[in-house]
């Protein structure tokens, strides 16, 4: 437990600290938000603050894991290696489209189908290795079954398991930059999720099959569950640092780089935590708001140019409708906190209903 506490605390300090230093980097080269024209108008003032921003929580948060490693004198574990593989994977992707926006002086970045493209690729490879690599157990860090609130007797296959595996990290990384709209919506919202996997790999330690006399049918069968929360810890930590200085106004905003690593870092978890459907409630802001996108889009194409919300995503409605930012954001985090509170909820029940 040790460790979750100084992979937190590093990350916090070393993002908390840190952000500063690259908001001056980043602000002497110009590297500022494009802004979108179509976008709410309160928005112009946003135009030029400095982006990129997830480039320090990414980093923190590993910094802060690797060094709750050393100075416990503990190895590092393949299941959070993968997780950590496919936040760098889907950071650069986003790192890419970001530079393209700032260097090119417009909001359009990578084209849709290339960023797609990668995610897709970067999230094949994390199930295909992640289907390796066994332990003493047996125990590979992603299952081939379907997972719920725990692994179920529904039995996928290699090839289900990482088309699963495709489409929940695009759906989650996605999701979250859809999120990535308002000053510190989408990093609070993350916070409240990287908590719960916190929570979820204790719990799933304390109750592992691997260090039970006898595996019964109410222990988990998860890989590395304890440094999967330190990892968890660690981003959590990182992503308060930054929020300290993303919350409104933004000094500094996370960026492509930002949003698809921390939905990548997400599905990842609920992966490798054997959760995978318990993804829909723990993110359940991040549903919301592509549910909003996606409803906003058929019924524009159905109905012949009618909308369902002034305008998506769903924060930018409210906006709109004239809710104050901070209103917003607040209100959200709220749902937010509510949401990740049921997905508990359910992952807690599942074990008493046992």
């Amino acid at each position: 437990m040790t460790r979750i506490l100084i992979a937190g605390a590093i990350a916090l300090a070393f993002a908390l600290f840190g952000t500063k230093g690259l908001i001056h980097i980043l602000a002497g080269r110009g590297y500022g938000q494009i802004i979108r024209d179509d976008g709410p108008s309160t928005h112009k003032t946003k135009h030029g603050t400095p982006t990129m921003g997830g480039i320090i929580f990414i980093s923190a948060a590993i910094i802060g894991y690797l060094v709750a490693h050393l100075l416990t004198s503990t190895p590092m574990t393949t299941s959070a290696l993968l997780v950590i593989g496919l936040v760098i994977g889907l950071g650069f992707v986003g790192f890419l489209d970001d530079w393209l926006k700032v260097s090119k002086q417009n909001s359009r970045g990578l084209k849709g189908r290339y960023k797609l493209l990668a995610q897709a690729g970067l999230a094949g490879a994390f199930g295909f290795f992640g289907l390796r690599f066994p332990d003493e157990f047996h125990l590979t860090p992603i299952s081939q079954y379907l997972s719920g609130v725990s692994e179920t007797t529904i039995f996928l296959g290699t090839g289900l398991v990482i088309i699963f595996i495709i489409l929940m990290v695009m759906s989650a990384s996605n999701g979250v930059n859809l999120t990535d709209g308002l000053d510190g919506l989408a990093t609070g919202a993350t916070i409240m999720t990287f908590l719960a996997f916190v929570l979820i790999g204790v719990w799933e330690f304390g109750q592992s099959c691997a260090i039970g006399a006898i595996a019964t049918t109410s222990c988990y069968q998860v890989r590395d569950p304890l440094d999967l929360a330190v990892l968890a810890a660690a981003f959590a930590g990182g992503c308060t640092g930054f929020l300290w200085w993303n919350t409104a106004p933004a000094k500094i905003i996370m960026g492509d780089t930002g949003s698809l690593a921390l939905g990548a870092a997400i599905a990842g978890f609920a992966a490798t935590l054997r959760v995978e459907l318990l993804l829909i409630p723990l993110g359940g802001l991040f549903v919301i708001i592509t549910m909003s996108v996606v409803i906003q889009t058929l019924y524009f194409k159905i109905s012949g140019g009618k909308r369902v919300f002034k305008m998506a995503p769903l924060h930018h409605h409210f906006e709109l409708k004239g809710w104050a930012e901070i209103t917003v954001v607040i209100r959200f985090w709220i749902i937010a906190g509510l949401s990740v509170a049921g997905g508990i909820g359910l992952f807690y029940a599942q074990w008493v209903v046992k």
